[in-house]
């Protein structure tokens, strides 16, 4: 028998080596794909809530009368914030009077009392865990600095909040934290 150094095969600490290597590259796919999957579901969460926002600003600048003083065609523009208004609520309040959205197939909401509402009703169902959190981490307020809601300025500032598993809120301080929001301040 020939014992030559040209034989054939692999031998079992090759084949050991090389499904080690696989089994490595395949654990480090299936972690991969789930971070994709929480960063894809933080990315939904943030767009529905940069949504909201945007339409709460829009409702707002459709019903100035309801947050400034003076507004046109009384004066060439809006000028003035109001102390008090229905779309302000601070931070461990609720917005006044809320109830039910008005809007079916035959009706659209047409007083801001209204408009509120819907929003609201939108913000709850669309959020995670939103209803929850409406009193507690949720405001919008005038601002004169970031986090300040001290009804002084000329922003105002708004914050949504939802619920997520612990872990997946990828912008909290907190890695454990499992209540992420999206702040915003804008000047109407």
């Amino acid at each position: 028998m020939n014992t030559s150094m040209n034989s054939k095969g692999f031998s079992l600490v090759e084949v050991l080596v090389a499904l080690l290597l696989t089994t490595i590259g395949i654990l480090g796919m299936v972690t991969l794909q789930g971070r994709s999957i929480q960063h894809s579901q933080d990315s939904i969460q943030r767009n529905t809530a940069i949504g909201l926002t945007h339409d709460f600003v829009e409702m707002i600048r459709g019903q100035a009368q309801e947050i400034y003083s003076k507004t046109p065609p009384k004066t060439p523009t809006n000028e003035g914030f109001k102390n008090s208004s229905l779309f302000y609520k601070s931070k461990g309040s609720n917005f006044s009077n809320t109830a039910a959205c008005v809007t079916t197939a035959n009706r659209v909401a047409k007083t801001p009392q209204e408009q509120l509402n819907c929003w609201v009703e939108a913000v709850t169902t669309s959020l995670p865990g939103a209803q929850a959190l409406m009193q507690s981490d949720m405001y919008v307020c005038r601002s004169s600095s970031p986090g300040q809601c001290n009804g002084n300025g000329s922003m105002l500032e708004i914050q949504l909040a939802w619920q997520t598993k612990e872990n997946d809120c990828l912008d909290a301080a907190d890695p454990n934290a499992t209540i992420c929001t999206y702040r915003v301040r804008v000047q109407l």
